[in-house]
């Protein structure tokens, strides 16, 4: 009985580093998409996927070690990542409302400077 439960423990083991080496490679697409964009919509949501799937890998470490307080870390980094993705969704709302504004006064200096 003991035999099958370390063979078990080894089989979990195997699959939490296969997650983590996966995990681990899309962060690093997903560093690649949030650098050559071409929007800055993909890198805000790039930038998104990369703290939900780091949240996920300290989530598979603290199965992996048992540590509990992993669980609390991964908490306060999924609300720091939730807060800086608002943060930097109203900075670019910001940004392309000013955009807006400044296209659409140069169209109207247009229509008034042909009349």
């Amino acid at each position: 009985m003991g035999k099958g439960i370390q063979s078990l423990e080894q089989a979990y083991e195997i699959l939490f580093v296969g997650i983590l080496i996966v995990l681990a490679v899309l962060v690093v697409l997903c560093l690649v998409r949030a650098i050559i964009g071409p929007r800055i919509a993909d890198r805000i949501v790039a930038v998104n996927m990369m703290g939900t799937m780091v949240i996920v890998i300290i989530a598979v470490l603290a199965l992996m070690m048992g540590e509990g307080y992993l669980v609390d870390i991964c908490i306060i980094y999924a609300l720091i990542s939730f807060l800086a993705v608002i943060v930097l969704t109203k900075v670019y709302m910001g940004v392309y409302a000013e955009k807006k504004d400044a296209e659409a006064k140069a169209q109207k200096g247009e229509h008034n400077g042909s009349n």
